[in-house]
């Protein structure tokens, strides 16, 4: 059986991993990693507010796009890799799950607009639902619960570095983008034969820049986002094509 985890468990398990009053926090989550959550996502959405407090800031992605889809037989010939519904701004559910959908419904939360937009409640809530840069300026902190570093949208605000020649391999074919309209779809058409996010995680662990613990099921990373994400900008400057396995 799953665990049964209290608000008073969340708490403590935060606190735990150094999450402090007055931080600005980017927060990425999968509930069922917890096991149990009694009363679900606004315990969890509770529970982050208390520990930061009115001077900290809970940053969350809300962006109007859909968990991955099934890849049909066409998908596959046109080497699709990665297709993701874009959704009306209104829908109820996203691809963010189910914490992220509650927080931006409350009425305390502050959300941007756009495809990538993000919503914020606390300090500066204003200026951090514009994105993540306000964050990473100040040097605010990454939780993430029961998932891992692929799901750290801060990492996507440095491949700036990442080379054309590595962008342009993501680009689906004109057929799939015929098929799949950029207006209602996000599509990629190549993966990597490495997870290059996981060698800078691995990276990040080595050099300790990475705490870690457990919320009940739940594995829990606790880190500096600028600290992370340089690691990533400093791999693609210097050896964009090693990190994404190409030599």
């Amino acid at each position: 059986m799953p665990s049964t985890v209290t608000k008073s468990d969340i708490v403590r398990g935060l606190r735990n991993l150094g999450v402090k009053a007055g931080m600005a926090v980017e927060v990425h989550c999968s509930l069922h990693s917890f096991g149990h959550v009694e009363d679900g996502a606004i315990t969890l959405i509770e529970a982050l507010k208390q520990v930061v407090g009115n001077n900290g800031a809970i940053v969350m992605p809300s962006f109007t796009l859909s968990a991955n889809q099934p890849l049909n037989e066409i998908d596959t010939k046109l080497g699709l890799t990665l297709k993701i519904k874009i959704l009306q701004t209104d829908e109820e559910r996203s691809g963010m799950g189910i914490v992220s959908d509650t927080f931006r419904k409350l009425p305390d939360t502050v959300t941007g607009q756009g495809l990538f937009r993000v919503s914020a409640w606390g300090k500066d809530a204003e200026i951090h639902s514009l994105g993540f840069q306000h964050l990473i300026d100040m040097d605010g902190w990454a939780l993430l619960l029961g998932v891992d570093i692929y799901r750290l949208s801060a990492m996507h605000y440095v491949e700036d570095s990442l080379p054309d020649e590595i962008k342009k391999m993501f680009m689906p074919p004109e057929e799939a983008r015929k098929l799949y309209p950029e207006n209602q779809w996000f599509i990629e058409g190549w993966k990597p034969p490495v997870k290059p996010w996981y060698t800078i995680q691995d990276k990040a662990y080595e050099k300790g820049m990475i705490t870690d613990g457990m919320i009940g099921d739940c594995k829990c990373m606790f880190f500096k986002v600028k600290d992370v994400i340089g690691l990533y900008r400093q791999a693609l400057q210097s050896d964009p094509l090693e990190l994404y396995g190409l030599r």
